[in-house]
């Protein structure tokens, strides 16, 4: 991928409002140096660049891993379990990823 930003744009383009019905969150990714986070309310999704002053949950891992799973090479739950993801906040909510974004 060239960019992380280009990265999080697929993401984005794989919202699916309908999971994110009810939802007010905030995930935060930060990989490597950098940080995103994308804001879901009211079934809407926004990509913003840096940190959020109060994620509900971050999740932490390297620029590879990252792009292993936006790609669909690696399940994010499995990058856990090896170690290669961490999580802050409410890690039941990063469970619903997949379902919210199509990765």
């Amino acid at each position: 991928m060239s960019s992380l930003v280009d990265a999080f744009n697929q993401i984005e383009s794989r919202f699916n409002a309908t999971a994110a019905a009810g939802l007010d969150v905030v995930f935060q990714f930060t990989i490597d140096d950098d940080a995103y986070h994308l804001v879901v309310k009211d079934e809407n999704c926004t990509l913003t660049v840096g940190e959020h002053e109060d994620p509900t949950v971050t999740l932490i891992m390297n620029r590879a891993t990252f792009e292993e799973v936006v790609s669909g090479e690696l399940n994010g739950m499995q990058a856990f379990m090896a170690g290669r993801l961490r999580t802050e906040g409410d890690m039941m909510l990063a469970t619903r990823l997949a379902a919210l974004f199509s990765l």
